[in-house]
């Protein structure tokens, strides 16, 4: 097929040499919710794929990237002027690199380049990264690159950290010593196994592609940082300049350098754990060369100039470097003793051997094992809880991975785990023989109910208690347990000590089992099968199973809390003009521990199963019992199920009581005006032990706010066992960050 003229189809934009910031977000943003690689994508553009036809040689004309855009990043509406702009923006770069030859006749773009800026950009291991950036630009497949091909992929790196916000101008020279380098011979020809040995051990080419994970204990974890004050290198001493971000600062100790100094043996970083057993239990410091900021050293209480200190990352202590040997070497960890796990706690029992094999221990599990090949264990100190930490860095936009970094920083970075990266399993399997410790879930909703599950399925020995520091967008579970509404900034050595000062709770948890009256008729997969917060069926499932899927469809539409507020509120005012729920109680019937349960007095439009006191972003449907009726209840053991009005009036919620709660909704007006605090509450139906509900017809539904629709059915609801939760101190008059 003969390739088109393209350049005649495509306008000329002056705008176009460069995406704005906000172009460069909005791009990030869209690569956060696509779950495709570049290599898969790229398949579709070779031999047999669907869009092969819209590649000429090597390039690909606009339609063909606009539909490469949305394969990749999910999108089917993915916005025409923003997709100009960025074929403008690659077409502009490839005269940049072609300065001193005019790019190839027919105009488009390089489908290479494409996919090399984008694969630098997505999320992988950097070795994974660099192989296939080789393999891209290896023309006919004999493992060789030539030097032009070779600056081809340098430039797509240089572009794509220069919107990343890095002073390119520090990068380039460092990019240009690993070329040097790689091509000892001069030949002018570098191999795969070359290029990815210079990567590897180029740092900020590292931190570019990716890197999050120390290869072996004591190395640094390295990102790219803005200094908002003067800092100075730990290795030239010189000071940072520039107005982007200006060098390179480890996330675990904060030791900072420039892109170029960290390639010239920088002081090591913080151990994590022991390598002898002899070590465990003796608590010493871990000193690391700080800027100490004009701090008084712990020893001679005398100011300590810049770059003359060390801190140490256990204890925060501050010492000058002369006097680092004198005073005491036991370190207590500090004000945050109670939730860190000091590497004198964790030792290295065994190593593998050459060939893989552990020496000491045959069936040793995986997760055990670390990069380098250590197999490590905890040992218990005494009168502590060392606190499991796991993040779900994509909950609440950036928030999580801020998060992330700080509790690296701020505790043993062994015990903080990013759920993105095998989930809950290795942390939980690492704490697994520890009989005292807490867990702190970083996360929405949803993010604490896989935890719980994951608790459920770990058989451990004991079943550690649970805080929440909510992430998420309604975080109901977190509001009622004291954490509050939503995480706001405020710095996490107040929560650890919330944390320390929390009290246990038990919280009831509800199993679920929904069985298809015609097993043949297909209908949306059950989301859970355990209830930690709601369940309800109509009017507020109909608007939420609305909102998921637009959420689903357009994920870039919901990046923020506020967004996602407004987007339920017009939700909520289309349903009630539709009112697809109405006359709800003649699809199905209820029967609370067998006794059936009379709706005839009711025009109801929604039903809600309820086990905490906060739904959808803090509305108590439940309601409180007025301080007279709480007066007047009875002191004895409840019975499996009211459903008498003047009972039901004066009961209180329990998360331990082993009931729970149904409540009627006339319609999404009547849910406003309790969201508002217009209304105090539903409609108290009944409290059980117990539940069954039959419907006739399909409706909405959904547990701890994912929907789904359900096909006529039986759904019976029990308890399941009680979850070990940790609720923080009402909070006082004056108020934290949150609201609690």
């Amino acid at each position: 097929m003969a390739a088109p003229d393209l350049a005649k189809n495509t306008a000329t934009n002056p705008d176009g040499r460069d995406l704005s910031p906000v172009d460069f977000i909005q791009l990030q943003q869209y690569m956060e919710y696509g779950s495709l690689r570049v290599k898969d994508v790229m398949k579709e553009f070779h031999a047999g794929g669907r869009l092969v036809q819209y590649r000429f040689g090597e390039r690909i004309d606009a339609v063909g990237f606009s539909l490469f855009l949305k394969t990749y990043l999910e999108a089917d509406d993915f916005p025409a002027d923003f997709c100009q702009r960025l074929f403008h923006y690659f077409q502009n770069a490839e005269r940049d690199v072609y300065m001193r030859s005019p790019p190839p006749k027919g105009g488009g773009v390089y489908l290479k380049d494409v996919s090399c800026y984008f694969s630098v950009l997505e999320e992988g291991q950097p070795r994974d990264k660099l192989e296939f950036t080789f393999k891209l630009y290896d023309k006919d497949g004999n493992g060789l690159l030539d030097s032009s091909e070779v600056d081809r992929i340098i430039t797509q790196m240089m572009r794509a950290a220069d919107y990343l916000g890095w002073d390119v101008t520090e990068l380039r020279p460092v990019l240009k010593d690993m070329m040097t380098a790689m091509d000892a011979d001069s030949s002018g020809a570098v191999t795969l196994q070359e290029w990815i040995q210079g990567g590897m051990n180029n740092v900020p080419l590292l931190v570019l592609l990716g890197l999050k994970m120390a290869e072996r204990d004591g190395q640094h974890i390295w990102r790219m940082k803005h200094f908002n004050k003067p800092v100075y290198c730990n290795v030239c001493q010189s000071m940072l300049l520039g107005l982007r971000k200006q060098g390179l600062c480890c996330t675990l100790c904060k030791y900072t350098v420039h892109g170029h100094c960290a390639n010239k043996n920088p002081g090591p970083c913080a151990c994590t754990f022991v390598k002898s057993k002899k070590q465990i239990g003796i608590p010493a410091h871990g000193w690391v060369s700080a800027d100490c900021d004009s701090s008084k050293c712990h020893f001679c209480n005398k100011k300590i100039k810049t770059l003359a200190g060390k801190h140490c990352v256990w204890c925060q202590q501050m010492r000058h470097d002369d006097c680092v040997n004198f005073g005491s070497s036991s370190c207590d960890c500090g004000s945050l003793r109670d939730h860190i796990l000091p590497p004198w706690a964790i030792y290295s029992s065994s190593k593998k051997d050459e060939e893989g094999r552990s020496s000491s221990m045959e069936d040793t599990n995986l997760e055990d094992i670390t990069p380098d090949g250590h197999i490590l264990q905890i040992a218990p100190i005494p009168d502590t809880h060392p606190l499991l930490v796991f993040v779900n860095p994509k909950s609440g936009g950036k928030q999580g991975e801020r998060v992330l970094r700080k509790f690296q920083y701020l505790l043993n970075p062994r015990q903080v785990y990013n759920l993105s990266n095998g989930g809950p399993g290795p942390g939980l399997h690492f704490f697994r023989n520890l009989h005292d410790y807490r867990i702190l879930v970083c996360g929405g909703d949803g993010t604490v109910g896989w935890i719980l599950d994951a608790i459920d399925k770990a058989d451990l020995r004991v079943c550690p208690p649970v805080a929440v520091l909510p992430l998420g967008t309604g975080n109901d579970l977190a509001r009622c347990l004291h954490w509050g509404g939503g995480y706001e900034g405020t710095d996490l050595r107040e929560i650890l000590k919330e944390v320390e000062e929390s009290s246990l709770v038990p919280m009831d948890r509800w199993s679920v089992q929904v069985i298809s009256e015609d097993p043949q008729e297909i209908g949306d997969p059950v989301p859970n099968e355990i209830i930690n917060n709601y369940f309800s069926i109509g009017v507020d499932a109909s608007i939420a199973h609305r909102f998921h899927s637009m959420r689903e469809k357009h994920p870039q539409k919901f990046n923020s809390r506020m967004k996602n507020k407004l987007w339920y509120f017009e939700f909520a005012t289309s349903e009630t003009i539709s009112a697809s729920c109405k006359k709800l109680k003649e699809c199905l019937s209820i029967e609370c521990c067998g006794t059936p349960l009379d709706l005839s007095g009711h025009s109801l439009e929604g039903l809600a199963v309820i086990n905490i006191p906060s739904m959808h972003g803090g509305s108590n449907l439940w309601g409180e019992a007025k301080k007279a009726d709480r007066d007047n209840v009875s002191e004895e053991e409840p019975p499996d199920v009211v459903t008498d009005h003047d009972v039901l009036k004066m009961s209180s919620q329990d998360l331990s009581d082993k009931r729970i709660e149904v409540v009627g909704l006339e319609g999404a007006i009547e849910m406003g005006q309790i969201y508002s605090g217009l209304k105090r509450a539903g409609h108290r139906l009944a409290q059980t032990s117990q539940i069954t509900i039959r419907t006739h017809k399909a409706l909405p539904m959904q547990i701890d706010g994912e929907p789904w629709m359900q096909p006529p059915c039986t759904i019976h609801i029990t308890h399941k066992n009680q979850a070990n939760m940790l609720m923080a101190a009402p909070a006082k008059s004056s108020g934290f960050f949150h609201l609690k």
